[in-house]
């Protein structure tokens, strides 16, 4: 594919131009593998450069609204991918040769390009999973895969062994690459809480970054450590099966009793006495029983089969 130039030759990454480092609007592009180009440029940063790495670029406008939602999803893609594929960002207001001589109808318009050739694209903005997806499809899977991928399913490992030492330290490496990688923060909190620290499992949640605040295994330490934070004024259990013995409907006592039991690791039985409170009385002290047991789901997991069981009887309770 040739590109004409201002002069009416066709460009050639001999063709001048900036380094294409600093967005128009002046701020600096967040990755190396990110840069904006134009006409003069254009052939180096994604002719050329496909010829040795598969090259991505986003055709944009500053008035944009879709814009906006799908480039810092492609940028976190690209960045998360380390090398295996570049991002070249198109600013069509200020490159309306290029839009043309490419045919962009619209915008967001995505253009995947491999050995000097366009090989992909799509339009509009689509969701993170699907652009993981383009990615990992244009780079045969490079992209899906890096040593700190390794190194947490070998720190995941570790820590199912009971290894705590190595799977925090292999943790600490992932963070030291990866400032605030979601299951890296995790994993190390839960190594923690496996040590019963519960205030440096805290202060290490505080550690991840903004976008993964929500992320699964994030939820789940912090789900846990409420728990354990709550077992702190739990009761002894014989005392508390004794006043259940004598009152059936205190729903306070049971509900105590659950935090002691999950407290002294039966989970189960927690999630029966929790259950018991919701058929006595769904609304007890604002929902609290119901309340706690997403909690105690939520530290388990999705796919727990204690999760899928007690969700299972919680909403048999609901909705009968």
């Amino acid at each position: 594919m040739a590109l004409i130039g201002p002069s009416g030759r066709p460009l050639t990454s001999k063709t001048p131009g900036g380094n294409g480092a600093a967005k128009p609007d002046g701020a600096v592009n967040p990755s190396p593998y990110i840069k904006d180009s134009g006409l003069e440029t254009f052939a180096a940063d994604v002719l050329e450069a496909s010829r040795e790495v598969p090259v991505i670029v986003d055709f944009w406008a500053p008035w944009c609204g879709p814009c906006k939602q799908l480039g810092p999803a492609i940028e976190k893609v690209v960045m998360e991918a380390k090398g295996a594929v570049r991002l070249v960002k198109v600013n069509v207001d200020e490159n309306q040769e290029i839009a043309r001589q490419l045919r962009i109808q619209s915008i967001p318009t995505v253009y995947a390009f491999k050995n000097g050739q366009p090989v992909d694209g799509f339009q509009g903005a689509i969701p993170e999973s699907q652009i993981r997806q383009f990615v990992e499809a244009l780079t045969g899977g490079a992209a899906g895969q890096s040593p700190a991928d390794d190194l947490l399913a070998a720190a995941d490992e570790a820590f199912a062994a009971g290894d705590i030492a190595s799977a925090a330290q292999a943790y600490g490496h992932v963070l030291q690459e990866d400032p605030g990688q979601p299951q890296a923060v995790a994993g190390l909190a839960r190594c923690y809480l496996r040590s019963g620290d519960l205030e440096r499992a805290r202060a290490t949640l505080g550690l991840v970054r903004p976008d993964g605040a929500n992320d699964e295994a994030i939820r789940a330490v912090d789900a846990e450590l409420r728990l354990r934070e709550g077992a702190a004024s739990a009761g002894e259990v014989a005392p508390l099966r004794a006043r259940l013995q004598a009152e059936p409907n205190d729903h306070q006592a049971r509900y105590d009793l659950a935090m002691a039991l999950d407290a002294a690791g039966d989970r189960e039985g927690a999630i029966a006495a929790l259950l018991e409170i919701v058929r006595r009385d769904r609304k007890w002290n604002e929902d609290a029983a119901r309340k706690q047991l997403l909690t105690v789901f939520e530290a388990l997991g999705p796919a727990d089969p204690r999760t899928l069981e007690g969700r299972r009887k919680l909403s048999s309770l609901l909705f009968s």
